[in-house]
């Protein structure tokens, strides 16, 4: 099932979706005793992550979380475009999980390829005995429809076997580390956070019937056994037909897209 929830701005999208995440991972820890959360990056999720840690420090179970990113640029964690240091600046430093529970994505290896193989590895231990389903996984979209670091016509978006890779992306930095479809389409839940006029195009292609993942990557998102829930700003969702918008939380504007 597919659907979206469209906000007047940024500030009441990220306001509003912090407090659905913040309810979800509650829901997940009391029905399995733990929660593994998948975080996005970029900039767009940067005030949302501050809200989530604002408002929900003391009333999301945050030793109970497990925490991982979906991809990562191959740079330092505190390089500027470190996707982890987006995180801990704007969410880890507010809600301070224990230690054990943060996994970033490794990128002091002597190459990329060989931090993916470390990410795969943990991966594997952490669901080791059961099988390897996130509980939440975010997902951001460029303006060229990429998701995590799978990018238009590369052949990343074809893994059927590895749950990481190592890319070379035309992109700055290029050298990343991602999750790849075998492993995103297996989560309960998956949130794609969307805003911004440049955005506009892909999403409506990303939910328009005919669309392929080689033109649209966020098109491979399709878990086998979760939901997919588009959270968009209206500017992002400009080009989408019969949008009902409305910037107030307590009336989300929600419409079914497919099933």
């Amino acid at each position: 099932m597919t659907s979206r929830v469209v906000f007047d701005d940024l500030e009441s999208l990220s306001r509003a979706a912090a407090d659905a995440i913040a309810a979800r991972l509650r829901e997940a820890v009391a029905a399995r005793g733990r929660c593994s959360f998948v975080l996005t990056g970029g900039r767009t999720p940067r005030r949302m992550y501050e809200l989530l840690g604002e408002r929900h420090r003391d009333d999301v179970p945050w030793h109970r979380v497990d925490l991982f990113w979906g991809d990562e640029r191959y740079v330092p964690p505190d390089h500027p475009h470190s996707n982890y240091g987006l995180a801990r600046t704007s969410l880890l430093e507010r809600v301070a999980p224990p230690p054990g529970n943060v996994h970033p994505i490794p990128t002091y290896h002597g190459d990329p390829a060989a931090g993916a193989l470390a990410y795969e590895a943990l991966l594997q231990d952490y669901f080791r005995g059961r099988e390897p389903v996130f509980d939440l996984l975010l997902l951001g979209m460029a303006a060229n429809g990429h998701v995590a670091s799978l990018f238009p016509r590369h052949p990343a978006l074809h893994e059927r076997a590895r749950w990481i890779v190592a890319v070379e992306v035309p992109a700055d930095p290029p050298q990343r580390i991602t999750v790849t479809f075998p492993l995103i389409n297996r989560a309960r839940a998956v949130i794609f956070f969307v805003a911004g006029p440049a955005k506009a195009e892909a999403v409506a292609r990303a939910l328009a019937p005919g669309t392929t993942v080689d033109e649209i990557p966020a098109v491979g998102v399709r878990p086998v056994a979760g939901e997919v829930r588009w959270w968009l700003d209206r500017q992002a969702a400009a080009l989408l037909p019969r949008v009902t918008v409305n910037g107030r939380a307590a009336g989300n504007a929600s419409t079914s897209d497919r099933g």
